[in-house]
């Protein structure tokens, strides 16, 4: 069993790994170079929420006129294009949380006896890591890495018009017109946030509709939504080049359009940070992309040497990461482990409105020839949807039409996030549809839905129901 463990990089896979190594008993060493939290708090996850959140305030606010609320004037309250933003503030209300949440962790380390230590770690053995200034043994060794954004060498990001998620944060003022290279999670929030802010939005989608894998009415509803909203959204198209024009960026497509604006976001992917950080030498193996490989405990190639977070390229979540920390740990310190299960993974897109998803797609559901029923409810006939000014979203639930298994589900909705969760909880403890059924729901409530849906899927045992 593992008496020492040092760990590279301080983000959720790092941080939450150290106090579960900590709580086991084990004398920790957290190795990080940029800051606690790593990317997920710093320039990512904490900060881009952020500002999605400020942008969906908007949306509500737009709802006013219909719920009677008035100006003290009693005309209607400012309609979208009325409302103003103030980037600054926006971004320096960010700086201070981010700031916040990386103390709050760091109070969390500094409370369990965990030592952080400033620098850069790289493997010299699978036992032994070194920084700048100190060299550390170790019984395990667990690799957080994380990943930073992809770029192109005809779309170089110069920090002020040409830009990656992690240099949004430093602008002062909203851009004019924002065009979005990439409509995949990354590039749709954004793409979604800037729009709601105020930003004239141009995205540029390789394929014919936004978020391509996520469920396809899901998709197809945000989609409509952009357009709705005015977003532009240019299909089956690719960017060849970018260039900062001094006071603008000219932005040109593989079919020789040129697009023009203000400001260019590249969000087109990721690439872990596994470059010189001693995992040859360590005996560390990298797939064809550059990723670490590991097992569902998280083990690499190196006896005793475990990886977590964006640098597996398992999934590109910060929850992920956390688990895969926390089972690294587990193992590494001989407590009870319970491998990751990629099919029990939920996730969120923030967009407004969210995706939130749980389990299998039905598109993986139709390949391995599974019988299932979908059922699907429409947001807009829930009483307190209807409170809320909400017509937008609806909650689907695919069930075995042999067992009543609750195989997997999506819902699209404001705080969709917040919702999937008994779903989840259905999905990973292999509950049935009408364990979801017979749950007591608030009445009213936007939950009431998915019990509703769930009650739809009961006595699913007719054999021309099933589809293939």
């Amino acid at each position: 069993m593992a008496s020492r463990v040092v760990i590279i990089g301080g983000g959720p896979g790092g941080y939450e790994a150290a106090i579960v190594a900590r709580k086991q008993g084990a004398e920790v060493t957290l190795i990080e170079r940029q800051g606690l939290g790593g990317n997920a708090v710093l320039t990512d996850v904490v900060p881009s929420k952020t500002v999605i959140a400020t942008a969906e305030w908007r949306t509500i606010a737009d709802r006013a006129p219909s719920l009677g609320i008035r100006d003290s004037d009693g005309s209607d309250t400012a309609e979208f294009s009325e409302h103003t933003v103030d980037m600054a503030a926006v971004n320096e209300r960010i700086q201070k949380l981010v700031l916040k949440q990386s103390f709050d962790i760091a109070q969390a380390m500094a409370k369990n006896d965990i030592q952080v230590v400033e620098g850069t770690g790289r493997l010299v053995s699978p036992t032994t890591v070194e920084t700048e200034n100190d060299s550390f043994n170790a019984d395990a060794v667990l690799l957080a890495l994380g990943a930073r954004p992809r770029t192109l060498p005809t779309c170089e990001p110069d920090g002020k018009r040409i830009l990656t998620w992690t240099q949004l944060y430093d602008l002062t003022e909203l851009p004019s017109h924002l065009i979005v290279v990439g409509s995949g999670v990354t590039g749709a929030e954004f793409a979604g946030a800037y729009r709601l802010l105020g930003s004239e939005v141009t995205l540029i989608s390789s394929g014919d509709r936004v978020l391509s894998n996520q469920d396809p009415e899901a998709s197809a509803l945000i989609t409509d939504v952009f357009a709705n909203r005015g977003m532009k959204v240019v299909g089956g198209a690719r960017a060849s080049a970018a260039v900062s024009t001094g006071d603008g960026v000219k932005v040109t497509l593989s079919d020789g359009t040129v697009i023009e604006g203000s400001h260019c976001l590249m969000a087109v992917g990721s690439i872990p940070n596994t470059a010189d950080a001693g995992l040859e030498v360590a005996g560390v193996n990298l797939d064809k992309h550059g990723y670490i490989e590991v097992d569902r405990v998280s083990r690499t190639s190196a006896r005793g040497v475990y990886a977590a977070g964006d640098c597996t390229g398992v999934f590109p979540l910060a929850s992920v990461a956390a688990t895969q920390g926390r089972i690294a740990m587990a193992h590494a310190l001989g407590d009870a482990v319970s491998p990751l299960d990629l099919g029990h993974i939920s996730a969120n897109v923030f967009t407004t409105p969210e995706i939130a998803s749980v389990g299998a797609t039905e598109a993986q559901l139709k390949d391995r020839g599974i019988f299932y029923e979908v059922s699907r409810m429409d947001l807009a006939r829930n009483p307190r949807a209807k409170m809320l000014g909400i017509d937008q979203g609806f909650v689907k639930i695919f069930g075995h039409t042999v067992t009543g298994q609750v195989l997997g589900a999506v819902i699209v909705g404001s705080r969709a996030g917040e919702h999937i969760f008994p779903l989840s909880l259905a999905v990973s403890q292999h509950l049935t549809v009408d364990h979801i059924a017979e749950a007591f729901t608030v009445y009213p409530s936007l939950s009431g839905t998915i019990s509703e849906a769930a009650r739809r899927l009961h006595n699913m045992t007719d054999p021309q129901k099933a589809q293939v």
